[in-house]
């Protein structure tokens, strides 16, 4: 099973996975430029999606941390989003495969562990305290 969950509005998607990782390697490096290239995405097209995202909603998403060679890091609004997206994705997908092994009559797994599934669970991995993670790990399939 796999599963693509996005936010959007009339006037499009604002925050989806993608938008999530890239604010989880904002994080970790401390660069939006950095997070780009470890995405292997241009600079200009980060900047283009956290911008839409901030356009649509209205907050900001990240700030800079002071000159431009400082880097970047995100907002207390960003960290809420990134989060909060992480935590519903992980509601819905749970939920999803109990209804899925409950009406399928074949035996249904979730999607492999070389797919977004890693990236899901580095993404709640980061903003998750190690015991929170190991519960998490406990309920996961």
């Amino acid at each position: 099973m796999r599963l693509h969950i996005w936010l959007e509005t009339d006037d499009g998607m604002f925050f989806g996975a993608g938008r999530a990782l890239l604010l989880a390697k904002i994080e970790e490096h401390g660069s939006l430029r950095k997070a780009a290239v470890d995405m292997g995405m241009s600079y200009r097209a980060a900047w283009g999606k956290i911008k839409k995202t901030e356009e649509l909603l209205g907050m900001k998403l990240v700030h800079q941390k002071g000159s431009r060679r400082e880097g970047h890091r995100l907002t207390e609004f960003g960290a809420l989003l990134k989060n909060t997206y992480l935590r519903w994705f992980n509601e819905i997908e749970k939920d999803a495969l109990e209804k899925a092994k409950e009406i399928f009559p074949w035996v249904i797994k979730c999607y492999g562990e070389n797919s977004s599934r890693k990236v899901l669970q580095f993404l709640i991995a980061l903003s998750m305290s190690a015991s929170q993670m190991d519960t998490l790990l406990e309920i996961m399939c």
